[in-house]
C-alpha cells in the first residue's frame, strides 16, 4: 500500500511540474529582472513575481493566454501552446502613457489611484522654461505659491523670514531641510537629475514626519540605463529695464548665465551618474548677486554574488556666495536695499554670505527569500553659513539622518510599509548659539486592494528634544487624571474608487506636527529697523488635512489628460507666526503695556527702553487657523493629429481664516474689518501650455494671485504711532499697496527649434509684458528678462 501510495504521489508531482509553466520577465530596456509584476492566465491564475523576476503557473489545460502587467511597462499577452520555461521582455511606456509617482506610499503608484491630490512637473518643463533653481520649478504648480525663498500649499503658510517651513523637501526620500533654520535648500537640489518632481498636497506626516504639515514636495534621481546619457545645458540671460523708471539702479543691464551638465551609465553591476552646475546671476536688485557651483551624483552597486541586493552613494557638494536683500529703501527705489548697497556703510541692510552644503546619502536595498523589500538609507548633511560683512551672525550645522523600513507586499495586493526613522541635528552658531535636537519615529501603513477599491492608513509615533529637553512630543491622554505620554501619534488614512475605465474618486485625511526650528527658537538679530528676538518658549504647531476629489481621465487618440477636481479643509492649531511685539530681554516674552507684569515694570523703569531697540517681531504660538478651499487642475499630454499638446494648469480658490479671539493678535493686522489671514491670497491661477510641430515648439505660461489683503500692520505705519517716532521698517509700502491692489498677472512666453536629435535651441521671454509685481511686502519681482538657451543630448 505504501509504495502505491508513494508512487502515485510522485506521479502526481511528475505531472504538476511537467504542466508548469515557469517563466522570468526582464526590461527589455537594460534587462534588469522586474519583481513583483503582475501575472495573470486565462483560467484565472494570478501570482507576481519574485525578486529574480521568475514565476510559475500551473494551467488546467493548454493553450492558455498569460497577461503580464507592470506599471510604467506596456502590458503584454502571450499564448502559451505547451509547459516549459519562457522568457518576458516588457517594453518602457512611452512618457504619454503613464504617469507614476513614488511619494505616496514609498512604492511605485499610478498617479489616478493614490487617495490624495498631488501635481507632477516634468523635467521638460524645467529644461524648456530656462528655470534656475527648484523654488522657480515649484512656483509653476497648481495651488502651491513661493513667497522669498518660502512655499505655500493651497494657502497653508505665510511669509516666516526664511525659518521654519510647513512643506518638507524630499531628495530620493530623505529629508532636506537645513539644521538651523529649518528652511527649504532650494539651489541645492540637482533638478537636472531628477526624474520628475512630486509635489503632494496635505498633511504627510506619517511616512515623512515633522515639516510636512503642509505637504511634501518630492524629487527622486533617475536611475542610469545600459545606454549612456548625456546632457548639456547653456543659457544666458539678460535683466531689461523696469517699468517704473525709478526702479532702475543700472547703467549696464544685469545678467545672468548658467551651464549644467549630466552623464550616467549603467553596466550590469555597476552604474554612476554624474551632473555640474555653475551659475552667476548679477541680480536686478542692487547687491543681490548669486554665484555658485555643484557637483553631484550617485555610484550604483549590483553584486554579482548576491542579486537580492543594490546599493548605493550619493554625494552632492555646493559652494556658493550670495547678496542677501531683505527690504527696500523706499517704494520708488524698491530694487536698492535699505541703507544703499555699500556694506562698509552702517545703515546698509545689505548682507553678503559665502555657504557651502554637501551631503552623502549610503543606501543598501534588500529583498529576503520572502519577497520582502527591505530599505536602509542614511544622510550626512552639512551646512555653513558665513556672513562676510559681519561673521559674528554666521551659523552651520551637521544632521545625521537614517530611515530603516520594511515593505511586504501580498498576494492580493495589499502593502504594508513599516519603519523606523531618526535625526540628529547639531547646530554650532554665532547667531543662535549652540543647540542640539533629536527626532525618533516609528511609523507604518497599509494598503489594501479589493475590486474598484483602494484603502490605506497609517500611524506614527514621534519623540522630539531640543538640548536634552523633551516635552515637545507629549501627548495628554487624560487631561483631568494628567496622564500623558512622551510620544506624540499621528494618523492618516485614504480611500479609492475607480468609478469608472477613467473615472477615479479619492477621500483623504491626515495628520501633522512640525516642531520649532533653532532659529524660530533662539535668533536674535536686526536689519535696518527690523528687529528679530528670541522665543525659547516656542511649542511644535499641530494640523490636519481633508480632502474629497474626483480625476477624469480623458482621451483623444494618443493625447490623454486628467480633469482633476478638490474639495479641502486645513486646520491648525498652536500655529507659529512672526508677530509683532514690544519686547522684554527680562522676561525673553512680549512686553503688556495695558496690563504689565512685574518683568515689565522693571524693565519700563529701568531706563533703558528705546522704542527702536526693543520693538519688532517674535515667533510666537498664535494662531488657530482653517484654510478651505477647491482645488482644479488639468494636465495632460499626447499628440493631436501632428501637433503633440502639454498642458499644465490649474486654479485654487481658498478661504484662509483665523479662528483666534485674541484681540491682541488681530489688532496687528494690516486689515482688521477681515478675518483673513496674513500673507494669503483667495484666489490662485496657474497655466502652461506647450505644442510642438515637427522641429518647432511653441510655449506659453501665466500665473496669477489676487490682492494679498493682510500683511502685518506695522509694515505701513512706522514704529510707534503714539509717539510719531517716523521710524518705518518699509517706507511707502502702504501708498505702495494702495496702488496695487488688484492682484498681479503675469505671461511668460518660449520658442524652440530642434535642429536634429542631439541639438535645440530655445528663446524665453520671462515676464513678457514687463508687469511689476511683489510676492511679499517689499519684494517686488524681477521685470522682464530674455533667455537664451542650447540644450544638447548625446
Amino acid at each position: 500500500m505504501n509504495k502505491l501510495f508513494f508512487a502515485s504521489l510522485f506521479t502526481l508531482f511528475t505531472f504538476l511540474v511537467q504542466g508548469q509553466i515557469t517563466g522570468t520577465v526582464f526590461s527589455s530596456e537594460d534587462n534588469q529582472a522586474l519583481q513583483n509584476v503582475k501575472v495573470i492566465s486565462s483560467d484565472g491564475q494570478k501570482t507576481l513575481t519574485n525578486y529574480a523576476g521568475e514565476f510559475t503557473l500551473t494551467p488546467a489545460k493548454y493553450p492558455v493566454k498569460v497577461i503580464v502587467s507592470m506599471i510604467q511597462f506596456v502590458n503584454d499577452t502571450i499564448d502559451i501552446k505547451s509547459a516549459g520555461p519562457i522568457t518576458i521582455l516588457l517594453k518602457t511606456r512611452t512618457k504619454d502613457e503613464s504617469t507614476v509617482v513614488v511619494s505616496a506610499g514609498k512604492r511605485k503608484q499610478a498617479i489616478e489611484e493614490i487617495p490624495v491630490s498631488m501635481e507632477i512637473i516634468k523635467p521638460q518643463l524645467i529644461d524648456n522654461k530656462g528655470i534656475t533653481d527648484l523654488e522657480q520649478a515649484v512656483d509653476q504648480t497648481p495651488g502651491v505659491y513661493t513667497m522669498d525663498g518660502q512655499v505655500s500649499i493651497r494657502g497653508g503658510s505665510g511669509f516666516a523670514y526664511g525659518t521654519g517651513s510647513r512643506v518638507l523637501l524630499l531628495w530620493n526620500g530623505m529629508p532636506l531641510l537645513s539644521g538651523y533654520a529649518g528652511d527649504t535648500q532650494w539651489n541645492a537640489i540637482p533638478m537636472e537629475q531628477a526624474s520628475q518632481i512630486e509635489v503632494m498636497k496635505g498633511a504627510s506626516s506619517v511616512l515623512y514626519g515633522s515639516g510636512a504639515l503642509n505637504g511634501v514636495i518630492a524629487l527622486a534621481e533617475k536611475e542610469p540605463k545600459s545606454t549612456p546619457e548625456t546632457k548639456i545645458k547653456i543659457q544666458n540671460g539678460i535683466y531689461g529695464d523696469p517699468a517704473r523708471a525709478s526702479l532702475k539702479w543700472w547703467d549696464k543691464s544685469p545678467m545672468f548665465q548658467q551651464v549644467e551638465a549630466y552623464h550616467s551609465k549603467m553596466n550590469r553591476y555597476m552604474g554612476y551618474t554624474i551632473s555640474t552646475t555653475l551659475f552667476k546671476n548679477d541680480g536686478y536688485r542692487q547687491g543681490e548677486i548669486e554665484n555658485r557651483a555643484r557637483v553631484s551624483g550617485t555610484i550604483y552597486f549590483r553584486p554579482k554574488t548576491a542579486t537580492r541586493l543594490k546599493a548605493g552613494i550619493g554625494y552632492n557638494y555646493q559652494a556658493q556666495k550670495t547678496g542677501s536683500f531683505l527690504i527696500w529703501q523706499s517704494d520708488s527705489l524698491g530694487y536698492v536695499p535699505s541703507g544703499g548697497a555699500d556694506t562698509s556703510n552702517a545703515a546698509s541692510t545689505l548682507t553678503y554670505n559665502f555657504g557651502q552644503r554637501l551631503f552623502v546619502d549610503p543606501y543598501v536595498k534588500f529583498i529576503d527569500k520572502k519577497n520582502n523589500l527591505h530599505h536602509l538609507k542614511t544622510r550626512v548633511y552639512y551646512a555653513r553659513n558665513t556672513n562676510i560683512n559681519n561673521p559674528s551672525q554666521s551659523n552651520g550645522a551637521v544632521i545625521y539622518f537614517s530611515d530603516y523600513s520594511i515593505q511586504k507586499q501580498f498576494k492580493n495586493g495589499g502593502t504594508l510599509t513599516s519603519g523606523a526613522s531618526n535625526i540628529y541635528n547639531v547646530v554650532t552658531s554665532n547667531l543662535f548659539g549652540d543647540h542640539n535636537s533629536e527626532n525618533l519615529a516609528l511609523y507604518s501603513q497599509l494598503e489594501l486592494h479589493k475590486g474598484k477599491w483602494d484603502f490605506s492608513a497609517g500611524a506614527r509615533l514621534e519623540y522630539f528634544q531640543m538640548d536634552g529637553k523633551s516635552g515637545d512630543t507629549d501627548f495628554m491622554i487624560s487631561e483631568k487624571k494628567n496622564i500623558k505620554i512622551p510620544f506624540y501619534p499621528i494618523l492618516r488614512t485614504g480611500i479609492h474608487y475607480q468609478a469608472a475605465k477613467f473615472t477615479h474618486l479619492r477621500a483623504s485625511f491626515g495628520q501633522g506636527i512640525r516642531y520649532p526650528s533653532v532659529a524660530e527658537r533662539y535668533t536674535q538679530t536686526s536689519v535696518g529697523a527690523l528687529n528679530i528676538f528670541p522665543n525659547p518658549f516656542l511649542t511644535p504647531e499641530i494640523g490636519w488635512a481633508g480632502e474629497i476629489g474626483i480625476k477624469q481621465g480623458v482621451k483623444i487618440g494618443s493625447w490623454k489628460g486628467f480633469i482633476d477636481l478638490a474639495a479641502f479643509v486645513n486646520q491648525y492649531s498652536n500655529m507659529m507666526e512672526f508677530s509683532f511685539v514690544y519686547f522684554n530681554p527680562i522676561s525673553q516674552k512680549p512686553l503688556n503695556p495695558i496690563n504689565p507684569s512685574p518683568e515689565d515694570i522693571t524693565f519700563l523703569t529701568s531706563g533703558n527702553y528705546n522704542v527702536g531697540d526693543w520693538v519688532g517681531f517674535q515667533a510666537q504660538n498664535v494662531e488657530k487657523a482653517r484654510i478651505s478651499g477647491l482645488d482644479f487642475s488639468f494636465n495632460s499630454m499626447g499628440k493631436l493629429g501632428d501637433v503633440e499638446l502639454i498642458s499644465l494648469l490649474g486654479y485654487t480658490y481658498m478661504n484662509p481664516i483665523s479662528l483666534n479671539s485674541n484681540n491682541l493678535y488681530t489688532a496687528t493686522y494690516s486689515d482688521t474689518t477681515t478675518n483673513m489671514l496674513k500673507y494669503r491670497f483667495k484666489h490662485l491661477a496657474k497655466a502652461d501650455i506647450e505644442a510642438n510641430y515637427k522641429n518647432w515648439s511653441f510655449g506659453v505660461s501665466s500665473r496669477y494671485n489676487s490682492f494679498m489683503r493682510n500683511i502685518d500692520r506695522v509694515f505701513e505705519s512706522d514704529l510707534d504711532p503714539a509717539v510719531n517716532s517716523t521710524v518705518y521698517i518699509l517706507p511707502g509700502l502702504k501708498e505702495y499697496r494702495q496702488q496695487h491692489n488688484k492682484g498681479n498677472v503675469v505671461f511668460d512666453a518660449r520658442i524652440a527649434y530642434k535642429i536634429n536629435e542631439n541639438f535645440r535651441v530655445s528663446f524665453i521671454a520671462n515676464n513678457l509684458l514687463n508687469a511689476e509685481y511683489s510676492s511679499r511686502p517689499g519684494d517686488i519681482q524681477p521685470p522682464r528678462n530674455f533667455i537664451a538657451q542650447l540644450q544638447m543630448k548625446f
